[in-house]
């Protein structure tokens, strides 16, 4: 487990010291702290002279402070108009920029207790403070993770059992469902299980099924807000993005793939302004420098890695369909949220520069990965940088509003008010532990 780390470029209050003193958690000359520092105690860090981006639409805070207490953020703001707590720990931040964590809303992750921890930890060094496991879940493990977040580890949502139509030869974890009986039956063992989301597939995987029609995901969906439930679809056709929207759908977990939307579709999703995209896009089929992470990929994976990462053209066409498609949603001013499917920890920052390539602006792309994935998941306590938040965030060495990539520049991250152990995650990854 991660444990409590000192901090870079620290000034500590007396009365923190005195309590680190106590506790023999650091030597008596270190970090200045010295025998006649008695002074009021304070649980307080503040986070001093960072460009501080807070998840929200709004601009940038200039020179900013971020002051926390516990797991808590209790005030951030420009330099001059935040309080700073007596005796509370100063970072200087200067030069660096703070954002909230990164909120994963699709992903499918591992169902034993060992694998899951891991992977929660992995995503913590990249700085995920949230994701959302849609459908593959069919052991207790994920929601007792849920319920009983693991320190230094992103938390994790479930969606349990996803829905879909019999795929024999595909994984038996979703349900299978054929009739509005077995539909209703399958959203109420979900609701008992207190699932975070609905899943459901409607897709026929190339004509190899059949697949979810509006007789069957029409009943899911009723049934799912009859439970206070929202319900978010796997999709791939235009066709069935329309009829989804029908329905009465909250979210979808892919954009669409086969042709590009018409007018009668951005007329639909106008009428539901509410429904939230996760693009989830392709791979460009552009080559990639790989050599970020090199943190937690051993060498000779990364090689392997990073000799499949070329130029692929016959990838940019797929690319092409979605991207101009998310663009067209995102232009309307609907809500763009953020996933990347799979369990890559590290796929959230090529998903973020997707983003920027398929046209959104770096500013909109850090909204949709914060706040409003946090909206979708309906997590009300994380996804921003404000009084009273989770303190969730991260502290970068670069500006992501420059250049996206900077998201992959982490100095630290702070998962409920603690720094993660990012060396002792990149030890064990690197020397093959867990």
């Amino acid at each position: 487990m991660s444990a409590i780390l000192p901090l870079p470029r620290l000034r500590l209050g007396a009365g923190l010291c005195a309590r680190l003193l106590a506790a023999s958690l650091l030597p008596l000359t270190l970090w200045g702290c010295g025998e006649g520092d008695p002074g009021p105690a304070s649980d307080a860090v503040v986070f001093e002279g960072a460009r501080i981006l807070t998840g929200n639409p709004e601009a940038p805070v200039e020179d900013g402070v971020l002051v926390v207490e516990g797991d808590r953020i209790v005030a951030v703001g420009p330099r001059g108009q935040v309080q700073i707590p007596e005796g509370a720990t100063v970072v200087d931040a200067a030069g660096q920029t703070l954002m909230p964590a990164i909120i994963n809303t699709h992903m499918h992750l591992a169902s034993t207790r060992e694998e899951l921890v891991a992977q929660l930890e992995h995503l913590a060094f990249y700085g995920v403070g949230a994701a959302a496991s849609l459908g593959m879940d069919g052991e207790a493990v994920t929601f007792e993770l849920r319920d009983r977040p693991v320190p230094g580890a992103a938390r994790v949502l479930s969606a349990g059992r996803g829905i879909t139509r019999p795929e024999p030869g595909r994984s038996e974890v979703p349900y299978w469902v054929d009739t509005e009986v077995e539909a209703r039956a399958a959203v109420r063992e979900l609701a008992d299980r207190q699932v975070d989301l609905v899943k459901i597939w409607v897709d026929d995987r190339g004509g190899q099924y059949e697949k979810l029609d509006a007789e069957l995901y029409g009943p899911i969906i009723d049934e799912a807000h009859r439970h206070g439930l929202r319900v978010t679809a796997h999709i791939f056709s235009l066709d069935d993005t329309k009829g989804l929207l029908r329905a009465g759908i909250d979210a979808f977990a892919h954009g669409i793939r086969d042709r590009d939307v018409d007018d009668e579709l951005m007329e639909l999703w106008r009428e539901r302004p509410h429904v939230v995209l996760v693009p989830n896009l392709p791979d460009p089929g552009a080559a990639r420098d790989l050599s970020w992470l090199g943190g937690t990929v051993p060498a000779d994976r990364l090689a392997e890695m990073q000799a499949g990462a070329v130029d692929r053209p016959q990838a940019r066409e797929g690319f092409g369909i979605q991207a101009r498609n998310l663009m067209r949603i995102h232009g309307a001013g609907l809500p763009v949220a953020f996933g990347t499917d799979g369990s890559a920890p590290w796929a959230a920052h090529q998903e973020m520069e997707d983003m920027v390539v398929a046209g959104m602006e770096p500013a909109d792309v850090v909204v949709a990965a914060t706040r409003t994935s946090a909206e979708l998941l309906e997590l009300r306590d994380t996804g921003t940088l404000e009084a009273g938040r989770i303190a969730d965030f991260l502290v970068l060495d670069g500006d992501p509003l420059e250049d996206i990539t900077n998201t992959r520049r982490i100095a630290d991250v702070y998962l409920r008010g603690v720094r993660v152990d990012r060396e002792g995650i990149s030890h064990r990854l690197l020397e093959g532990g867990s």
